[in-house]
C-alpha cells in the first residue's frame, strides 16, 4: 500500500506538489499528516519513516522497501507507475518545456518562497513585493505566457490539459493569491482555474479543518 506522509497542508508547499501528484495518479493512498515544528518534530524526523528524506516532507512508501522523497520524484514515480502519460504532455516540444519548467520551479525563485510563504488559509492586504520578489514573478508570468501561447490550446492549464507542471506551479498560485500579487492579465484565468481544480479544493479544505497555526507565517488577514 502506498503511504504519503505530509506536513501542515495550510502550509507545506513541497508537501502540495507531492500529494496533488499521488491524487492525479488515481491510486490508492493512505495520507499521513504530521505537524511540522510541533514539540514531537525533532523526535520524528529521527524515526525510520523519515530517514530516508533526513526528515524533510513529502516522503511516499510504497511497501516497506521502496521509498521516495522530493515532490518532483514522487512526480516521476507515480509517472512510471502509472505509465498512461497522464502527468506530462505527450508532444514532444511541450514535455521538454514542461519538464523544464518543472525544474526551474524546483530550483528557482528564492526570494518569492521566502518572503512570501505559502498559508492557503489566508488573503493579506496587498502591498509591493520587493524586487527580488517581482523578478521571480516577472520570470514566472514569462513561462506562463509562453506554455500558453505555445501549447495551451483551447485547455484551462498551461500545457492545456493538468499536468505536472500545474502541480509544480500550484502553490505559486495560492501564493499569488494569499499576497495579492501582482500578475500579468492573462495569468488570472489560469490562475482561476488552479484554483477550482477538484484536488485543489481538497486540499484546501483539508488546510481549512485543521488546528495547526504557525505564527511565522502568520500576518494579519485582509479585512473583510
Amino acid at each position: 500500500m502506498l503511504k504519503l506522509i505530509l506536513g501542515n497542508k495550510a502550509y507545506s508547499s513541497w508537501s502540495l506538489r507531492g500529494w496533488l501528484a499521488a491524487k492525479h495518479s488515481g491510486l490508492p493512498f493512505d495520507e499521513v499528516v504530521v505537524p511540522l515544528y510541533d514539540a514531537e518534530w525533532d523526535a520524528r524526523r529521527e524515526g525510520d519513516e523519515f530517514a530516508p528524506s533526513s526528515g524533510k516532507v513529502p516522503i511516499l512508501w510504497d511497501g516497506d522497501d521502496v521509498v521516495v522523497w522530493d515532490s518532483l520524484a514522487i512526480i516521476e514515480f507515480f509517472n512510471e507507475k502509472t505509465g498512461d502519460g497522464r502527468y506530462w504532455p505527450t508532444d514532444p516540444g511541450a514535455r521538454a518545456m514542461a519538464r523544464s519548467m518543472a525544474a526551474e520551479m524546483h530550483s528557482s525563485y528564492a526570494a518569492l518562497r521566502r518572503k512570501h510563504p505559502m498559508n492557503v488559509r489566508q488573503v493579506y492586504e496587498p502591498t509591493r513585493p520587493d524586487d527580488d520578489v517581482l523578478i521571480d514573478l516577472s520570470r514566472i508570468m514569462e513561462l506562463w505566457a509562453q506554455a500558453r501561447a505555445r501549447f495551451g490550446g483551447d485547455g484551462d492549464f498551461l500545457f492545456g490539459k493538468w499536468s505536472a507542471a500545474d502541480m509544480m506551479f500550484a502553490p505559486v498560485v495560492t501564493r499569488i493569491i494569499t499576497y495579492s500579487l501582482p500578475v500579468a492579465r492573462f495569468a488570472t484565468g489560469y490562475i482561476g482555474a488552479v484554483i477550482a481544480h477538484p484536488h485543489m479544493q481538497d486540499w484546501i479544505a483539508g488546510a481549512q479543518e485543521e488546528d495547526w497555526v504557525l505564527e511565522q507565517y502568520e500576518r494579519e488577514p485582509l479585512s473583510a
